[in-house]
């Protein structure tokens, strides 16, 4: 005998939060202070998932860049993040935070940090501050869409429940960490609806390298020509011997540089990982968006690394043409440049031993080691997400043209930044403008 599950009851409120996110929370704030009554729903069993495990590494907080060089890290999007990031941005962050019992500090790269590098106190103090001022949270609650009526379904623990509401925030992120909410999910609704939603695609990701290494007996040049011919069909990966030994070391100090086929060129000096596929990390995330396209464009991205950026190519021709006597060659280059362990290793992955025995070769390899990659990682694993509700759907609040009383924020817009503490502050930002739209159209 089969046993059926009652809806649970409906309900009717003022202004209904889909998404307990930083853009979520920062609206049920501004709504709360304001005196309206808040119902946040969200799918997981708690809010702020994904903001969690982003700090376990040390929470970043925002960068203490100016504004005008803060808003430049928004590429194409940058006029719609203005005036939204000059009502909120890195000053107003740390201010913010400050005003939970969090200090902050600047680190030695400009990004914000609190004192104890930890995202736990902060949202529980949040979390009490919001409580305190009476927004009601309603967990295992995944959001379905509209019924005819224009009522939220929501799939609950007790069946499917529906909400009424004046004015609605949707803040449902994007499409990575998936485990932790952000599944995406919610375009095929606002789709139906007629809102314009660009494909959801991976943002500061990491990318697959394509599985190949210079053979015994064939040139630089003739390798490095199969090499750029590869496709995203090939085998990725780097040879299971790089693998075994430097699978999740990383390159430290080296200098990225790369230019795409529109001329945009990207040259920066930092860090990054191999991975068993290929490569992600800081340096990686920075440039992840023009790899990203090209890759889209033409089926591979090509880089190169200085390995040695403090020592001119003159310098390194040198050392590697000095006469090394009966040590082996990685103890001549260790002694001579200190290049050794993954920086060596890279060298012969990607130069086989003709390469390396080539002196005008391994220099030039040294200074410009070519890098080719055909694929990015998948949208899962990326830490956030490009695409979703175009701001020209949007008006200045960021309210739905075609849904009135419906308003967008957080990841599930369509832009991108890099991380550093661009992400979260923006987040918040939007959270903040739809908030106060929200007041706005409820005439508060």
């Amino acid at each position: 005998m089969s046993v059926s599950i009652a809806p649970a009851p409906s309900m009717a409120c003022d202004v209904a939060i889909v998404g307990g996110g930083p853009a979520g929370l920062m609206a049920a704030e501004v709504l709360a202070q304001a005196g309206v009554v808040v119902h946040l729903f969200d799918a997981m069993p708690s809010v702020g998932r994904k903001f969690l495990l982003a700090g376990k590494g040390g929470l970043n907080l925002t960068h203490d860049e100016p504004l005008d060089a803060f808003v430049t890290r928004f590429g194409a999007r940058q006029p719609q993040w203005t005036p939204l990031l000059q009502a909120f941005g890195g000053a107003e962050a740390r201010a913010w935070a400050q005003g939970l019992g969090i200090e902050t500090f600047v680190g030695t790269s400009g990004r914000v940090f609190p004192t104890d590098m930890k995202a736990a106190p902060l949202l529980r103090a949040w979390l009490q501050r919001l409580r305190a001022q009476g927004v009601q949270f309603h967990m295992r609650h995944r959001w379905t869409g509209w019924t005819e009526t224009g009522a939220l379904r929501f799939l609950a623990p007790a069946g499917e429940r529906q909400v009424s509401a004046r004015a609605v925030v949707l803040a449902l992120g994007g499409a990575s960490w998936a485990r932790l909410g952000s599944d995406g999910a919610w375009v095929p609704a606002l789709a139906e609806r007629g809102v314009a939603v660009a494909p959801l695609r991976p943002a500061n990701c990491g990318f697959d390298v394509p599985r190949a290494h210079a053979p015994a007996g064939e040139t630089r040049r003739a390798f490095l020509q199969e090499l750029i011919g590869r496709t995203p069909q090939s085998p990725v990966g780097w040879t299971p011997h790089f693998t075994e030994r430097f699978a999740g070391q990383p390159f430290k100090s080296v200098v990225l540089d790369f230019t795409d086929s529109q001329g945009r060129r990207f040259h920066r000096r930092g860090e990054f990982v191999a991975t068993a596929t290929g490569v992600e990390g800081s340096l990686i995330y920075a440039v992840s968006h023009l790899l990203r396209d090209e890759i889209a464009a033409h089926g591979h991205a090509h880089f190169t690394l200085d390995l040695l950026p403090d020592h001119a190519p003159e310098r390194v021709l040198a050392e590697v043409r000095h006469p090394r006597g009966s040590r082996s060659l990685s103890s001549h280059l260790k002694s001579r440049l200190g290049l050794e362990g993954i920086k060596a290793g890279i060298l012969y992955e990607q130069l086989g031993k003709d390469g390396l025995n080539d002196p005008v070769a391994l220099a030039q390899a040294i200074k410009a080691l070519p890098i080719t990659v055909v694929a990015t990682r998948p949208l899962d694993e990326a830490i956030s997400t490009a695409g979703g509700v175009v701001f020209e759907a949007l008006d200045e609040q960021l309210m739905v043209r075609a849904l009135p009383g419906v308003f967008c924020a957080g990841e599930m817009l369509d832009w991108e930044a890099p991380t550093g503490g661009y992400l979260l502050t923006a987040s918040w930002a939007s959270g903040l403008r739809a908030g106060q739209g929200v007041l706005g159209f409820l005439g508060r």
